[in-house]
């Protein structure tokens, strides 16, 4: 029997404090069961599988981190802008790398379309990519390099990647600076020529 008061939200709550503490990978309904002292099978009420659990974790993730930048980012525009959506992500994912790895699967369109985080996380980066000039292409463009930029530099910080006795912090800012003056001056499409 389900002990009383367990719920979808209590469990996805618990199942990302656990990705945060020891891995997103590591996160398992067993483990979830056992965190909760009841069978495997009395969470297969709540979700129907580890896949859910984990989108579930990727959807809350992507709502709390979406909520920093919008916070972050209010009334700000162009470098200000940058530096505040930037400083927001990275701060959110060293804080909860479990989560934070989940934001980062591959979900399919049907998991995430009634997601308000991640379509609010697009409109965001546009946002602030508009401050800049930009259009399409170039706004996909340009997302897909902050984005990568952004996961490529938080994964190795996570991962102990920098070595170097300069400070990360410091390293991180003058990325930021030079992220500024690409997008400043993006350069037009060439049509391949």
């Amino acid at each position: 029997m389900v002990r009383a008061g367990l719920t979808v939200a209590k469990l996805t709550e618990a199942a990302a404090v656990m990705a945060d503490e020891v891995g997103l990978e590591k996160v398992t309904v067993s483990a979830l069961a056992r965190h909760f002292g009841v069978k495997d099978a009395s969470l297969y009420s709540h979700v129907k599988n580890l896949r859910e659990l984990r989108v579930r974790i990727a959807l809350l993730g992507s709502a709390e981190m979406t909520e920093r930048i919008a916070a972050a980012v209010a009334g700000r525009a162009g470098k200000d802008a940058l530096i505040a959506f930037a400083d927001a992500y990275r701060s959110y994912a060293l804080a909860h790398p479990g989560r934070y790895a989940a934001t980062q699967m591959q979900l399919a369109p049907e998991e995430v379309a009634d997601s308000i985080g991640f379509r609010r996380s697009v409109e965001l980066t546009y946002g602030m990519l508009r401050g800049y000039g930009l259009t399409e292409p170039d706004l996909t463009d340009a997302g897909r390099l902050l984005r990568s930029t952004f996961h490529g530099y938080i994964h190795l910080e996570l991962s102990g990647g920098f070595g170097h006795s300069r400070p990360v912090r410091e390293s991180w800012s003058r990325a930021l600076e030079s992220l500024h003056v690409l997008l400043e001056h993006w350069p037009s499409e060439s049509n391949g020529e």
